[in-house]
């Protein structure tokens, strides 16, 4: 009997660890690419969206697995109640990322279409890369210019607000800035155009691929800071 109980916690152990498995990788796939261990392409790409969600797949499985045992031995049932909760919100936070990236904006958020502001002296770091299509308030309902001349220290004090270092010097027209993304470390770039009755604002991320709206986000805060008059 003690045999069969020590096979069973066993049992049990390695059942929960395959339910934490999928959140760990997160985990540990961000820390990773955050601090250049290895690129976003391996981080975010291959472990986070290919492998994470194999491993979700079988944390769900075995958390039912914990479940059975459960209804036999009232002993794991709190471990089998947790290993539910884990997994379902692993799962749920999949959905919801694949949901968010299929219906987002693209990562490079303009309030003027017509003469996008450009990056100026920050192309040479971004290197000709980023989306392919720069979207504006159509995609982006947030991102809408401030109808103002705005002094060049309320630009800047909108990209510090809005989470950028400042990039390059600030003149009466134009300031720019860089924020670099807490979890994967992914680099966007924002500028401010200054002209007479208008203050136009664009923000693009560095990479062609999707961050589930983050530019325009990003793109909003500045111009809501800027529309503030702070």
């Amino acid at each position: 009997m003690a045999g069969r109980s020590t096979r069973s916690g066993i049992a049990g152990q390695g059942l929960a660890a395959l339910v934490l498995a999928a959140p760990l990788l997160v985990f540990v796939a961000a820390l990773g690419t955050r601090t250049g261990q290895w690129s976003y392409a391996t981080g975010h790409d291959l472990l986070v969206m290919r492998v994470g969600p194999v491993l979700a797949g079988l944390g769900a499985l075995a958390a039912l697995a914990l479940l059975v045992m459960a209804l036999r031995r009232r002993a794991v049932w709190l471990l089998s109640l947790a290993a539910v909760v884990v997994s379902a919100a692993t799962i749920g936070v999949y959905a919801w990322q694949a949901g968010r990236a299929a219906s987002a904006p693209p990562d490079d958020i303009s309030t003027d279409l017509a003469e996008s502001p450009g990056f100026g002296e920050l192309d040479a770091r971004r290197g000709g890369a980023g989306p392919t299509r720069t979207a504006g308030v159509e995609s982006c309902p947030g991102a809408v210019p401030a109808m103002t001349q705005v002094a060049p220290e309320s630009a800047v004090w909108a990209l510090q607000q809005s989470g950028f270092s400042l990039q390059g010097g600030v003149s009466v027209g134009r300031a720019a800035g860089s924020h670099r993304g807490f979890w994967f470390g992914t680099v966007h770039d924002a500028v401010i155009r200054i002209r007479p009755g208008r203050t136009d604002v664009r923000v693009a991320a560095r990479d062609g691929r999707s961050h589930g709206g983050e530019a325009c986000r990003l793109a909003t805060r500045i111009s809501e800071a800027l529309r503030s008059g702070g």
